[in-house]
Formats: structure tokens, sequence, C-alpha cells
């Protein structure tokens, strides 16, 4: 299935070529060809999008596994996703979707708000390949289940240009951003892409909507004391209450570095807790580094033992002090 790409994040060129404006890449896109993202293809002059209703994956979820550890704890939604990535990052989790054509079923946006309504969860999660290359879909999906009542969620690298973002941003509630480091290089170099933008794009969510950060540690790229010093204060300079999960990496697609040691974790921990209101450790089950605290004083809100979880506030305040607690809760 083609499906055509809205005209207002394409530009035509000469002798039949075609600039995607989607993303920060905005690929220059020969007849037949596709861009980086490889579902977006020139045709005869058109921008199509080749993986509009086609589904790589989907399941019901704890929202806890996005990860999204102040939105609406303890409950679940339905998580779907295609193929696709603007990024070609060496060390990507879901590899075998992102850079690769799984097997696919094809579902249109109204039959999956469907099955999120009968399935009764919170709502629907873009997530497990790069949302932002399938952003009609998405775009049209989030549109009905906003309707419906329903919750949007992106699990994104935040790689898209400011203007679909904007207008895609009204009917999203919740966001995961994966930070991939805090130095350029390693974008250009392990991703394929830029920082900036991502960072943009994070300063642009804040406010807007409910945001988490998530930065996947790999040992000796991107894990320096001085380079998370740097993360940690500039997150804290846009909100300290942005939840930050600081993940473990295990080899995986073109990495084969050995996996972050469970020291470096603790240690960037507790480095991050100095400037960060809501810190989480991913990947790695260590007592206390999944359940939220209270700024203010301290109290433990709420206990996480992987996904069960057990939710101590008053509504969005802490049940000891009262101070109100970053986030979207029942």
């Amino acid at each position: 299935m083609k499906y055509k790409v809205i005209e207002n994040f394409t530009r035509k060129l000469d002798q039949g070529r075609v600039q995607c404006q989607l993303c920060p890449h905005e690929c220059n896109i020969g007849d037949g060809k596709s861009g980086i993202c490889g579902v977006r293809i020139n045709k005869q002059g058109e921008l199509y999008t080749e993986n509009y209703g086609q589904l790589s994956s989907a399941a019901i979820d704890p929202v806890e596994k996005k990860p999204l550890y102040h939105f609406y704890p303890g409950t679940e939604i339905l998580s779907l996703g295609t193929y696709g990535c603007n990024f070609s990052c060496d060390f990507c989790q879901n590899w075998s979707i992102s850079q690769e054509k799984p097997n696919l079923q094809r579902y249109q946006p109204g039959e999956i708000v469907q099955i999120a309504e009968e399935k009764g969860v919170v709502g629907i999660a873009y997530t497990y390949s790069e949302p932002s290359v399938w952003y009609e879909y998405v775009f049209k999906t989030s549109q009905l289940a906003r309707e419906k009542g329903l919750k949007n969620v992106l699990v994104t690298n935040g790689y898209l240009n400011r203007e679909p973002l904007e207008k895609l941003l009204p009917y999203i509630d919740g966001v995961n951003i994966d930070l991939k480091a805090f130095n350029n290089d390693f974008y250009r170099e392990y991703c394929g892409g830029k920082l900036q933008p991502v960072m943009d794009n994070i300063e642009l969510m804040n406010g807007k909507v409910h945001l988490e950060v998530t930065t996947l540690l790999i040992t000796g790229l991107n894990d320096s004391e001085e380079e998370l010093d740097k993360l940690f204060a500039w997150l804290k300079s846009i909100n300290p209450s942005i939840p930050l999960h600081l993940s473990r990496y295990f080899p995986n697609c073109r990495m084969n570095k050995p996996a972050t040691p469970v020291n470096k974790l603790k240690q960037a921990y507790e480095q991050a807790r100095g400037n960060l209101n809501h810190v989480y450790l991913g990947n790695v089950n260590l007592e206390g580094s999944s359940n939220t605290f209270c700024p203010e004083c301290g109290e433990e809100v709420i206990t996480r033992n992987v996904y069960k979880v057990k939710n101590k506030l008053n509504h969005e305040r802490c049940p000891v002090c009262n101070n109100t607690i970053y986030g979207e809760f029942k």
C-alpha cells in the first residue's frame, strides 16, 4: 500500500526530484529512490510513504515499559510500531524492525482506536520503531484516539522538523525522547544524525506535553563524567523535574562493546540526582532505582517492582508534605 505524503512537508525539485521536509535530514530523493528512513519514496515526482497502516509489532504493555514513570503509572497502553527509521544506530535495540523490513499486518487508524477502546487501555503508544517516519499514520490515529478520550504517547528519537512536530503535538499527551548522547560526534558517527535538533525539540515540548527522557549509557562513548555533567545541567536548566531514565547498554545490532558495568550506572545515577528531581535506572534491577521520591521531603511516593506499581500519591501530591509531583496521574 502506498499513501501519498501530505504536501506541506515536501518540496518538488528539478528533474523529478523531491525533497522531504519531515525531519532534519531533508533528503533530496530521486525518482524510484527512498530517503534515509527507507519508507518515504519518490514515485514519478510525488513523495509517498510506504508504511502507512503497516504494523510490525503490537502489544498491550505496562506504561512503565515505554519507559514512562510519571504518566498514569500502573496503567496499560496499546503499543504499536511499523518499520523504518531516520537514524541508523549501531547499537539499535530494535534493529530487526527499524533497519529491516519484517512481516507486517495492515490496520487502519479507526481499527487501532477500536482495539484500544475494547481493551480498556489508557491510550496508544507509537513506539518500537521511530514513529516520526510513520507521521501520517500517527497523525490520523492520534486525532481519532483523542476524539475517544484516549491518550497518545510518542517514544521517539526526537529527530523531527519543527513545523510537523508543532502540528502533531496538540494530539499528543506524553513523550519519551531517546537522547542518544550529549555530544554531536556520537550522533554523527553512531546514529547518522545531529544532536542540536533533538535538544531543540526537548525544549519545545517542555510544558506542552508530559515529557520524559532516556539515555542509553555506553562505556567509553557517551558516559564520561564531563559529558554527563553537561547533560544533567542542561536538562536541569529546562526543567529539573523531567524524569531521566539512564539505561544499561547491552551488545546489539552492529555494536559488540561489553555491557555497561553496573557500578558505572550507579555512579551516573548519583551524579544525575545531584541535578534532577527524578532519575531512574533501566535494563538493570537495582533496589530503589525505579522508585519515585518526593524532591521536597524525600518520601518514597511510588514503589516499583519490575512492572508492579504501588502509588502512594494523593492525586499528584506527596502524602507527607503535599508537594506537587511532576506528571500525569489518575
